[in-house]
């Protein structure tokens, strides 16, 4: 939960980066100097172990009568709690809290700045330009979807998705640990023109 809360930090980080790049142009470089990013990067990670630290303890102090083998592919938070032969609802509810809140919040500013965006793109004179700039927002905008739509199904249905299949549940928790940093290497590293010719290259020699 530390790394999610993280990496939702960060997808805030980018959206900020995008609303400044498109909204702010010509102040880009004096808004988001090298100490401002670093502030943010120190204070997403900072928040996320300030609010998900508790679990290991949690999880420490809890008594396991049955076993402690997991039907899951990684140790996550919910699936193990589930183990616990005691009432677990307060824990359940301190973890969903906080991920729904930072998820939340996260989620809520990302689409105010996107809003912005919007609205300076829309105002754009030329239709070139502003597919440009929309271009430019595309990739952060598929890896957001796909993160944050994967991710809180599986929170959820650790809450309320009694009915659920265990297997469905594992494949999309799997997904949201494992597509977004898959992909985000993909879906940005595809518009740097110098990273797309080196990759055409490359498997143009293989080819050949």
């Amino acid at each position: 939960m530390d790394f999610t809360a993280m990496e939702s930090g960060f997808f805030l980080a980018m959206a900020i980066d995008r609303y400044v790049a498109i909204c702010h142009p010509l102040h880009h470089t004096t808004i988001l100097t090298r100490v401002h990013i670093i502030i943010m990067g120190i204070i997403v990670v900072i928040r996320g172990v300030a609010f998900f630290s508790p679990h290991p303890i949690l999880l420490k102090h809890m008594p396991y009568c049955k076993t402690r083998v997991i039907a899951h592919t990684y140790c996550e938070f919910m699936a193990v709690v589930k183990l616990a032969c005691m009432d677990t609802g307060a824990t359940k509810h301190y973890s969903l809290s906080m991920a729904t809140i930072i998820g939340s919040c996260d989620a809520i500013l990302i689409a105010v700045s996107y809003a912005f965006i919007l609205r300076s793109v829309f105002r754009l004179p030329s239709r070139e330009a502003s597919f440009k700039a929309l271009g430019t927002c595309g990739s952060h905008v598929c890896v957001i979807l796909v993160f944050y739509a994967t991710a809180g199904f599986s929170i959820f249905t650790h809450r309320f998705g009694k009915n659920v299949p265990a297997h469905i549940h594992i494949f999309i928790a799997n997904i949201y640990l494992l597509v977004p940093p898959f992909l985000n290497p993909i879906v940005y590293g595809v518009r740097t023109k110098k990273i797309r010719e080196h990759v055409l290259r490359t498997l143009m020699v293989k080819v050949a």
